[in-house]
């Protein structure tokens, strides 16, 4: 199998099983059910990933890899307003990128059965370190908390569905960044 035609099977997996993961959850998805859909063999997913926490985490590398570079910048401009404002507004456009937002649903909606998953875990390590990036080392508590907030707010902005919020995706995007630089006193 060629390199290029290899990573067109990988992608067409990932995309799949994250669809089949949104319609019936993690557990409720199995690698047979993701080659059925696909129209190959169960061997044929087995190839290319072992398991679904391997699709998982090929799934979440290059959200990470967004989250890195933005949790780098930060650590180069240092706390303040600014860099917190900047960092949201990185964040909300690498959550509103490509597949990012059913990511974002996969990982709220199936908390519970992610917990275990590297990937899941690698993703909230992320998330904190991004936090505390822009968060002085002196902040209170609360101030903390404000942070994580505003990083949640961008959350449920990307992954809010029009029956939640009945306004357009650029409303519920535009909206939640305005919620968390309030927060983020950015």
């Amino acid at each position: 199998m060629t390199d290029a035609r290899r990573t067109d099977t990988r992608a067409q997996i990932r995309e799949v099983a994250l669809e089949l993961f949104a319609e019936r959850g993690y557990d409720g998805t199995s690698l047979r059910e993701i080659a059925e859909r696909l129209g190959i063999t169960k061997a044929a997913v087995y190839y290319h990933y072992k398991t679904k926490e391997e699709i998982v985490g090929a799934l979440f590398d290059d959200f990470l890899s967004g989250v890195d570079e933005i949790v780098e910048w930060a650590l180069n401009k240092g706390p303040g307003p600014e860099t917190r404002a900047e960092v949201l507004r990185r964040y909300q456009g690498l959550l509103t990128g490509p597949s990012a937002a059913q990511v974002a649903r996969l990982m709220q909606e199936g908390q519970s059965s992610l917990r275990d998953v590297a990937a899941a875990k690698d993703m909230k390590a992320r998330f904190f370190a991004m936090s505390r990036a822009v968060t002085d080392p002196d902040a209170s508590a609360a101030d903390q908390m404000r942070m994580r907030l505003a990083v949640i707010a961008l959350h449920l902005g990307a992954f809010m569905d029009q029956e939640s919020l009945p306004v357009s995706a650029e409303e519920r995007q535009t909206a939640a960044l305005e919620v968390a630089l309030e927060l983020a006193g950015g």
